[in-house]
């Protein structure tokens, strides 16, 4: 039972479409389906008003949330612009990032190192050349205490040969 003399929605009234407006809407699709649609799908456009009611709900139905209730504008947003084809430049040359200049930077610091290392101009280039020559030396005095050794050896035997 409605409260406070508020009647339902049931017994609101109906509204019939106008048999004219039927004729013409039905004339305007048989048009459209004949000529392809464009010129007929405009007078119809401009002649029933349903179709505009229909096209301002669509404006509505775009905006969605805040952006239909306030209009804001933002100097901070950064608004999404698609460029043509013709008016983007493939050949300028395209910004890095720092984290890429960076590692760039690294690769190249890389090779000019290795390049002074295998030219010796390094301190630890300097380094390794030295110890290696220090280790030449040691091998080259035991082959020689080796070579002793032997002859040494054969002496001996030789001796005892006899």
């Amino acid at each position: 039972m409605p409260r406070g003399g508020k009647k339902g929605h049931k017994g609101r009234g109906k509204q019939f479409s106008n048999p004219e407006e039927i004729d013409r809407q039905m004339k305007a699709q048989r048009e459209m389906e004949a000529n392809g649609g464009a010129e007929a799908e405009a007078e119809a456009e401009n002649s029933s008003e349903e179709s505009e009611e229909e096209s301002s709900s669509d404006d509505e139905r775009r905006r969605n949330g805040v952006e239909g209730l306030i209009e804001i504008e933002n100097p901070n947003r950064l608004s999404q612009k698609s460029k043509k084809v013709a008016e983007v430049d493939v050949s300028a040359p395209r910004e890095l990032s720092r984290r890429e200049r960076e590692e760039i930077e690294k690769q190249k610091a890389k090779e000019r190192y290795m390049k002074l290392h295998l030219e010796g101009k390094t301190e630890q280039a300097r380094a390794d050349l030295a110890r290696l020559a220090i280790i030449k030396k040691q091998r080259e005095d035991a082959a020689k205490k080796r070579e002793e050794q032997r002859k040494e050896k054969e002496g001996e035997q030789s001796k005892t040969k006899r």
